[in-house]
């Protein structure tokens, strides 16, 4: 992990707009009728029928997903009391990850308050603007009081995360890591070190899973918590041991199987831990320096179970992992609370999903070749996309079974598929294209087995139905990367196409190669040559039936591997060209950019068939095409250059297919906007339309403008490219493509083979 100096950190917070929160309109704003509906008169409405019925406010206003986040800075991270305002930084903070795990809206309140009494008062009085409050840094044992008051006199999910959200992910850490251990947890001996708010939750959610009290040892800053003890409060007398033997951390941890630390650093030593009973677990949670690093645990006990709240180390304690979803899934029911209930199911959804194969964007994100379930993966990673629909589900079903749900979901899989939406992890066009392919699965050929890419995407899709894989490659190497990406290769075929079991199908390949392109020259001992190349090999296992769909291009150059299809499977017979096309989906709509591969200068001619191919793509799925042709100048401005092609197309296609919006040639911006297009070109054939295909005047303009799109909008899923007239399914891909790239490439490839057959008649 970077160090993070100083300079970096105010630099972060300070450049460009201040902060790390802003607040965005949801809703069209644009003009008086607009502005007329958010505010006066028509904002009226909204308040009566609230006033009738205040359940309303979840339907009329934002309240059902905003989450205050409320401190007084008396308990700053690892600054103590440093104030409501200088805590700030920190609450907007917590307002970020909200968002951008859970899309959860936050405002973030620091009350510059330190009586639990007044503090308790000020939250109620703002408590009707929100749909759930998540209390921060606010010290113990102050937290305990205005916890438990707010939750009993609001009727909205009120959780004090640094409680709970730790107490959360350690428990569910602990539940796997004695998994491991092959321990059980009514049976082992924990020591705590620590009693503050977070420990003391902790210890307790630990009781509610199964832990004996009898079997807990806790240390505050004076050592062993005991019976004789005068100086103790209500939270940790509930803890006190009667033993009085023991009263150092030294005394305690021998024999003990768990040791968990929200202390200070370098408090545990190797001794201690050498001390501990065989498979001991260490949570180690202190920031940044954790009660024994990592190294010396590992040294002193090779089968210490480690955890700390670092991210540079295995198996992270990361609140992030918990608070975002458990409020997810709180405000989607409509929750009164947060309760014992839903905080278990969290812990078991969490702890359950770190046994589950772990996603390649997880595996991507930090480096390695796959997580597996063990001593050094036990607890699931921030940034995986499954706890926004495993968490938010396990906890609203916990709400829902509870009583505290005054909403009810009654679909689960529409609600995951919501979830992942909101995130966008899934847009719609994905999930039909894989809902589609599923239904038919298909023969796909994957050309470059050997490329680790390829094969976990050939995996992927096979484990997600949507074909049946058919890998290229030499069968002892595509195995042992298998081996090493620890992949299952279970129902994939591999085919080694130099080996010599395969001469036949090869010599019957260039015989059929040979006879079809005998005019252009071509020869069998030519054509047998060329079965040696995987592309030319792959292409013909479709051309001939052996196969139904092929995917290339990790390896080879776009303009080799274009060569070979024309030859292999050539071009549709009512057109001279073929192009590709991009999907851009983001949150404006669905985009169709056309040609982004193929064609680099093309002529009228071209960018007629471009269009027409565009038109035939678009309604491949599913969409109305309203197609604008660019160029940098509008509607014949310019008479020289690239723009007289693409007036002569555009000219064209309105006299053979008067039906079909399209226009042009035109700038980018007057295509994207509706209302300055038709006020400025009031004559222009798409008037009233939103244009969701643009094909573009030539290659360079075409793949710049999706590559920036991309860069640009990290919020934008891409799919591409997706070939447009060649005469069987052949798709290509690019070096830079991700797995997710290659699995969605493979889902339009089947699809693409469905409905070849169906045109044919098979």
């Amino acid at each position: 992990m970077a160090k993070i100096t100083k300079e970096a950190a105010l630099l972060y917070h300070s450049q460009g707009k201040p902060g790390k929160i802003e607040v965005v309109p949801t809703k069209p704003h644009s003009t008086q009728t607009d502005l007329s509906l958010a505010y006066s008169p028509g904002v009226a409405e909204p308040c009566l029928e609230i006033q009738k019925n205040p359940h309303d406010a979840y339907k009329y206003t934002a309240k059902g997903n905003l989450v205050a986040v409320i401190s007084n800075g008396t308990a700053v991270l690892g600054l103590g009391d440093i104030g409501a305002l200088s805590g700030k930084p920190v609450m907007e903070g917590k307002g970020l990850l909200f968002k951008i795990y859970a899309g959860i809206d936050v405002f973030d309140i620091e009350v510059d308050e330190k009586d639990p009494e007044k503090f308790i008062q000020a939250v109620k009085a703002i408590a009707p603007t929100f749909g759930g409050i998540n209390l921060e840094d606010i010290k113990a044992p102050e937290c305990f009081e205005i916890e438990r008051r707010l939750k009993e006199e609001l009727d909205i999910p009120v959780m004090h995360d640094d409680q709970h959200g730790t107490a959360i992910i350690s428990s569910a850490g602990l539940v796997n890591a004695l998994q491991v251990a092959g321990k059980k947890i009514e049976d082992v001996k924990i020591v705590v070190n620590g009693a503050g708010a977070s420990a003391i939750s902790c210890t307790k959610l630990y009781i509610s899973i199964g832990a004996r009290l009898e079997n807990i040892v806790m240390l505050d800053s004076k050592g062993v918590i005991n019976t004789t003890r005068t100086d103790l409060n209500e939270q940790k007398r509930y803890f006190a041991t009667s033993r009085t033997d023991i009263h150092t951390l030294e005394d305690a941890i021998k024999g003990a199987d768990v040791f968990l630390g929200l202390s200070k650093g370098n408090v545990l030593s190797q001794d201690m831990v050498r001390s501990m009973a065989p498979s001991p677990i260490v949570f180690a949670l202190a920031n940044p320096t954790p009660e024994i690093s990592y190294e010396d645990a590992i040294s002193a006990r090779p089968d210490v179970l480690m955890a700390t709240g670092r991210s540079d180390y295995p198996n992270q304690i990361n609140n992030v992992i918990g608070f975002p979803y458990i409020f997810r899934g709180a405000l989607d029911t409509q929750a009164k609370a947060i309760n014992e209930e839903m905080k278990i199911a969290a812990v078991h959804a969490i702890a359950g999903l770190a046994k589950q194969p772990v996603p390649e964007v997880v595996n991507e994100a930090y480096h390695v070749n796959n997580f597996t379930f063990g001593p050094e993966y036990f607890i699931p990673k921030p940034v995986d996309p499954r706890l926004i629909t495993e968490v938010s589900c396990a906890v609203a079903k916990a709400a829902m079974e509870s009583g505290v749900a005054r909403k009810h979901i009654e679909d689960w899989d529409a609600y995951k598929v919501q979830l992942r939406e909101l995130m966008g992890y899934e847009s719609k066009l994905t999930r039909q294209l894989y809902d589609t392919a599923r239904r038919h699965p298909q023969r796909v050929v994957f050309a470059e087995g050997s490329h680790p890419n390829m094969l976990k995407a050939a995996v992927e899709a096979k484990s997600e139905g949507i074909c049946h894989p058919i890998i290229l490659g030499n069968d002892e190497t595509i195995e042992k990367l298998a081996k090493e990406l620890e992949l299952s290769l279970e129902g994939i075929e591999i085919v080694n196409l130099r080996h010599p079991d395969e001469a036949p199908r090869r010599e019957r390949y260039a015989r059929i190669l040979s006879e079809k392109r005998a005019r252009q020259g071509a020869t069998y001992e030519e054509a047998n040559d060329k079965m040696f190349e995987r592309n030319y090999f792959g292409m013909m296992m479709v051309e001939t039936g052996d196969a139904d769909a092929f995917i290339t291009g990790l390896y080879t150059k776009y303009s080799n591997t274009i060569k070979v299809a024309k030859e292999v499977i050539g071009i549709r017979s009512d057109y001279k060209h073929f192009g590709t096309m991009h999907i851009l989906n983001s949150k404006k709509g669905t985009y169709f950019l056309a040609d982004t591969l193929i064609n680099r200068h093309p002529n009228a001619e071209t960018l007629i068939e471009m269009a027409k191919l565009a038109e035939y793509t678009v309604r491949f799925f599913n969409h109305t095409p309203v197609i604008a042709m660019l160029s940098y100048s509008n509607f014949g401005a310019d008479t020289e250059g690239s723009p007289v092609y693409v007036h002569e197309a555009v000219e064209y296609m309105q006299q053979k297919y008067p039906d079909l919006a399209i226009d042009g040639e035109m700038q980018v911006n007057f295509a994207m906007d509706r209302k300055m297009r038709d006020a400025k070109y009031p004559f222009n054939r798409l008037k009233g339309k939103d244009v969701n295909t643009l094909v573009f005047p030539n290659l360079s303009s075409a793949n710049s403008a999706y590559k920036l799109l991309q860069a640009m909008d990290t919020d934008m899923e891409l799919i591409g490219p997706i070939q447009m007239g060649l005469n069987k399914p052949i798709h290509f891909t690019d070096f830079e493509s991700s797995v997710r790239d290659i699995v969605n490439i493979t889902a339009v490839a089947v699809i693409d083979a469905i409905v070849y057959k169906k045109k044919a008649g098979k």
